[in-house]
């Protein structure tokens, strides 16, 4: 029992002694990101060699790992250990697996696909970040074979306005500079990616690189300096050689020293010295105040310059191995492309006959379905027709026998009116009768008429002459109560004349009692119909409030019709004041003031 407690603390000590001897790295790739366990022993080369072996690249010359350090970065060193760098303390330590050094002609050098791929997104990246200065009109280029390395062929159907939206494809400074909105950049990016029909995705990606290696600011990495005079200059170091820019200009050079030219770079401390391969130029002489920069600046140009001498040898016999696999691979993908295009097309071309096939059937199917649905109709309309001719020959028959009905009642109606005709005769002649007496009343009538008109003129003139009498007795009368007085006067009625008094039979007419009767008949009547129109025409006002009574808006009744309402209520209206005043006028008695006017009492 003791002893396999002892062999279990052995062990679990084994165990952390072993845990300690390992130390976690993250390597952040353009792409994703991979964490290996490190042994503490590790040098940066074998960290490094992992790292490509894992991502299956065999053109390591162009790539190595970089880490911040305080405000600048760095490259681990191949050849110490990685724990003995400055690399960062924490785990798991980050370091970032990018390009180093730069190809002069991307297409000649890059033979991997893989190295082709992480490039492109390294300076995909660089141009979007504004690192590498890019035109306007190249920038929507480029984003055009980006979109194809992405999406492959332009398909209308597929890539509708608005699937880039979500991209970014463009820096934000070309953004800024047009008065342009998304969708036009968009719309401008998308008419050059469909000219790039056929292209595959590696062949897209090496476009980009070829107008991305044309910018200025391309595979340059700067670094601040100053040269024996104090002047702040700005150094750049790529794959050409050494280049001398102003501070403000990253694009134009003051001057360059490319690596064929160059005979000695010396470094002593801070001060580095770029030697001439001609004896007559000056050596030019700059510094930098920093020591990690100035080690920097030293890695970058021994690399740069072996990369540029190892251009202009013969290839090793494992670059030369890696271009024939190269070139037979891209022989191999072009006729597997070839063969997929005939697939293509002849797919294409038996999908086009099977569409066209579709047609006809469908346009066949239509027809026939055209034809059935006339026969339909045509069956139809005969039905309805034998429909129409069976209720037609009903109709004639109900029509003979309402025909036969009416002519037995016209030959009953005949007899009827030869009988009334006899009647008729008869009732003419007491008619012709009647009409005789009618005339021989009016012929009374007349001489009546004309006998009251003259009791009429005769009336008239005994009414002057009665107002003539009246008028000289009130003469009279004023002359004789403007006299003194007198003895008692006699009556008013003594003085009047004997010939005004005149009886009330004088003006009488003698109507007859029938027509007296016969006229009020027609005034009630005349009375009863217009009240039975009134009656009617207040029902249609009545019934017509009511319909749109509960379509009124209250809120929108204006003073006259709030008033018209109450008197409606109230059972007022113009004509029954009307009335009321006139009745009130007629039964008041009305005098004469003589000092005054007249007025009402």
């Amino acid at each position: 029992m003791a002893s396999a407690i002892a062999a279990k603390l052995m062990a679990l000590s084994t165990l952390r002694r072993k845990q300690a001897k390992n130390f976690t790295v993250r390597i952040c790739t353009m792409e994703s990101d991979l964490e290996f366990s490190c042994e503490v022993k590790w040098k940066g080369k074998d960290l490094f060699d992992l790292v490509c072996r894992t991502l299956g690249l065999r053109e390591t010359w162009f790539f190595g790992l970089q880490y911040e350090i305080k405000d600048t970065v760095a490259w681990l060193k191949m050849d110490k250990k990685v724990l003995d760098q400055e690399v960062p303390k924490e785990e798991p330590i980050i370091l970032h697996f990018l390009a180093k050094f730069y190809p002069e002609d991307a297409e000649e050098e890059l033979v991997q696909d893989a190295t082709q791929h992480l490039f492109f997104l390294q300076v995909k990246n660089k141009i979007l970040e504004e690192e590498i200065h890019c035109p306007p009109e190249a920038s929507v280029l480029l984003a055009s074979y980006a979109v194809h390395a992405k999406y492959g062929d332009y398909d209308a159907k597929l890539h509708k306005p608005g699937f880039l939206s979500q991209e970014e494809l463009l820096p934000k400074r070309v953004f800024n500079l047009y008065q342009m909105t998304a969708e036009m950049w968009e719309e401008r990016i998308t008419a050059c990616y469909a000219e790039h029909r056929g292209r595959t995705r590696d062949e897209a990606e090496m476009e980009y690189l070829k107008i991305a290696q044309d910018l200025d600011m391309y595979g340059v990495n700067y670094f601040f300096i100053r040269n024996k005079k104090g002047t702040d200059l700005l150094l750049g170091v790529d794959a050409l050689g050494l280049h001398i820019y102003e501070p403000h200009n990253r694009l134009t050079p003051k001057c360059s020293f490319p690596w064929n030219e160059i005979r000695n770079i010396s470094y002593s401390e801070k001060e580095f010295a770029i030697k001439p391969l001609y004896k007559k130029t000056n050596v030019f002489k700059f510094n930098s105040s920093r020591l990690r920069v100035n080690k920097l600046i030293l890695q970058l140009c021994i690399g740069n310059h072996d990369l540029f001498v190892r251009r202009r040898r013969v290839d090793c016999l494992e670059v030369q191995q890696m271009k024939a696999q190269a070139k037979e691979e891209r022989a191999r993908k072009q006729l597997e492309r070839q063969r997929l295009e005939r697939e293509k097309q002849r797919e294409k071309h038996l999908r086009e006959e099977a569409e066209r096939a579709r047609d006809d059937l469908e346009r066949r199917l239509r027809q026939l379905k055209e034809e059935a649905d006339m026969a339909n109709e045509a069956l139809m309309r005969s039905e309805q027709t034998a429909d129409l001719l069976a209720e037609k020959a009903q109709i004639a028959e109900e029509e003979a026998q309402l025909l036969a009905q009416k002519a037995a009642e016209a030959g009953l109606e005949t007899q009827r009116i030869k009988v009334r005709a006899l009647r008729g005769q008869e009732e003419r002649r007491a008619m012709e009768q009647k009409m005789l007496e009618a005339e021989m009343l009016a012929l009374k009538m007349a001489e009546e008429s004309e006998r009251r008109a003259k009791e009429a003129e005769q009336l008239k003139q005994d009414l002057q002459e009665a107002r003539e009498s009246e008028r000289r007795a009130k003469n009279k009368l004023l002359e004789i109560t403007s006299q003194a007085v007198g003895p008692p006067q006699p009556p008013l009625a003594d003085l009047m004349p004997q010939d005004l008094s005149f009886s009330r039979e004088n003006l009488s007419f003698d109507f007859k009692d029938t027509d007296m009767k016969r006229l009020s008949m027609e005034i009630e009547k005349e009375k009863v119909e217009y009240m039975e129109k009134s009656k009617h025409l207040q029902e249609q006002l009545n019934e017509l409030k009511t319909e749109i009574e509960s379509l009124k808006l209250k809120e929108r009744e204006t003073p006259l019709d709030i008033l018209h309402n109450q008197n409606t209520e109230q059972g007022t209206s113009k004509h029954s004041n009307f009335k009321k005043v006139s009745m009130a006028y007629t039964l008041k008695p009305m005098c004469i003031n003589t000092q005054t006017s007249i007025e009402y009492i």
